[in-house]
């Protein structure tokens, strides 16, 4: 095949699932190069946008819709005889994670674990039914756990991950040795070196207040189920990437960039009650019982059971606690609201607030780089018999709200979803204008849907706002969704309207 190929292994539904629980081998997760390193946890538009695909669906391939925009840019290593590389290609956005099909011309198409993750999402909810009679979900909650994850996401659409590009300039620069990069030695040092090293910047992010500020939403949530796990920091990543700089020292990039992946991925499935214990594993991996702890505000929960796959760092470093009453979750003090922004940088004003009311320098750092709990007399953590008491039947903040609200949210939820998953997929092929007016548009509505199930005063102005900012969008082209076009757009208008209406009766009863 003339020009150069970059092979990228099949990847069947059964190694998916093997992903997600780390069931994988070095032989099938070894890469020469970084740009043969799949992205395991979801699509990058540089793969999404695959010119090997046909416009019409594929079979046995999940396709969201087609954009058919021309983009004739051939396959590298094109083959003559294939129909589909001297055909004009279309976009096509693909559910994200790896099930893929390989092309005859032997390029890969792929399906990434948005599937997988889903379908997980479904069977806790009918195992968690079954179970207690009761949504393990509430759509409060979930929605403002997913949105928290959306935003954690943002950054991507205009830079690479911190991460690896900080990881891959050491190991260009600075590297003392080359560890090979298809041994199997090599791939079980960095497991064990990137699980160690999320170890400590998980530590760091609960002992350091000003890291604490970041990871502090993953806590947020007084529900512990799998949109939990989305619950993600915004800021964090920013930090993060530290820890695992002296692993660029010998450990070739494409080593580490499998293993950060698949260290995220194995912790997804930890976070639900529907799984109770392991037997034995449990002295070795960490399980959901061991995350529930660390979930936990109850006093033996605080600052306990860090690990990511293995729990055995926390038993080498004394920060292990086993499961023993029932876990409430939370932060220790309740922000008691479900808007995703306020939810990402509350603590940072609150952060503000004490540095400047803090005498003298000494205690304005501590502030600062000390535990969240400290306290001018108190050690460099705090007292945590002085946190406020729980009890096992405390009930989460969930404030009454009308049905159709609910329905509401979760319709126009789904749709920014869909508008979400058009945007990370094409973002190679807009402009930073465009994609800074998306992302605008991405944030305007999570805070807007916040807005409407804290049931705020201004909840209706800027919902109806943001309604008729999302019809000219469309009308204009800037977005897509799966909808036909005159559905959406009466759905659009009827939304407008419901909300004057809102608008125009709140005024009147502020008149009588």
């Amino acid at each position: 095949m003339a020009g150069m190929e970059v092979e990228t292994p099949a990847t069947t539904l059964n190694h998916v699932v093997r992903m997600m629980f780390y069931l994988v081998t070095p032989n099938e997760t070894s890469f020469r190069h970084v740009e043969e390193v799949p992205d395991y946890v979801h699509k990058e538009s540089s793969r999404t946008l695959e010119p090997c695909v046909r416009s019409p669906p594929l079979p046995d391939v999940a396709v969201l819709r087609v954009i058919r925009t021309p983009l004739w840019s051939p396959c590298p290593g094109a083959d003559a005889s294939c129909s589909t590389c001297r055909s004009t290609p279309c976009l096509v956005v693909i559910l994200s994670i790896p099930v893929t099909t390989p092309h005859q011309c032997g390029h890969v198409i792929r399906v990434e674990a948005t599937p997988i993750f889903i379908g997980m999402l479904i069977l806790e909810l009918v195992l968690g039914c079954a179970k207690t009679g009761n949504l393990v979900i509430r759509i409060n909650d979930g929605v403002t756990s997913v949105s928290a994850g959306l935003l954690s996401r943002l950054p991507l659409l205009f830079v690479r991950s911190l991460e690896l590009s900080s990881y891959i300039y050491i190991w260009n620069n600075h590297r003392l040795l080359e560890l090979p990069w298809d041994s199997a030695w090599t791939w079980w040092l960095a497991f064990l070196g990137v699980d160690l090293a999320y170890y400590w910047v998980h530590r760091f992010s609960h002992e350091l207040n000003i890291l604490w500020a970041a990871h502090q939403v993953h806590h947020s949530s007084e529900d512990y189920n799998l949109s939990t796990a989305l619950r993600q920091s915004l800021t964090q990543q920013f930090t993060s990437w530290v820890l695992y700089l002296p692993m660029a020292l010998a450990v070739p990039p494409t080593v580490f960039a499998v293993h950060i992946q698949f260290n995220l991925m194995y912790q997804f499935w930890i976070h639900t009650e529907v799984i109770r214990h392991l037997g034995p594993l449990e002295w070795v991996i960490n399980t959901a019982s061991h995350h529930r702890v660390h979930h936990g505000r109850n006093p033996y929960c605080i600052d306990k059971n860090y690990g990511g796959t293995l729990i055995i760092w926390d038993r080498i470093f004394g920060t292990f606690a086993p499961e023993s009453d029932k876990v409430v979750y939370g932060l220790t003090k309740k922000i008691n609201s479900f808007d995703p922004i306020y939810v990402q940088f509350h603590y940072y004003s609150y952060i503000w607030r004490r540095f400047w009311k803090a005498p003298g320098i000494k205690h304005k750092l501590s502030i600062i780089f000390k535990g969240p709990s400290w306290r001018p007399g108190k050690p460099r953590l705090g007292d945590h018999r002085q946190l406020t008491k729980v009890t096992p039947n405390e009930a989460p903040y969930n404030p009454t709200w009308p049905l159709v609200l609910q329905a509401y949210v979760s319709l126009h939820f789904l749709l920014l979803l869909t508008v979400y998953t058009d945007v990370m997929a094409v973002k190679l092929i807009l402009s930073q204008q465009t994609l800074l007016l998306l992302a605008g548009y991405i944030i305007f509505t999570l805070t807007s849907l916040g807005l409407i199930i804290d049931q705020r005063p201004k909840a209706a102005v800027v919902e109806m706002l943001r309604c008729a900012l999302f019809l000219g969008l469309y009308r204009f082209g800037y977005v897509e969704v799966a909808v036909p076009s005159m559905l959406i757009e009466v759905f659009l208008c009827l939304s407008v309207l419901y909300w004057v209406l809102q608008i125009l009766g709140n005024g009147r009863n502020k008149q009588h």
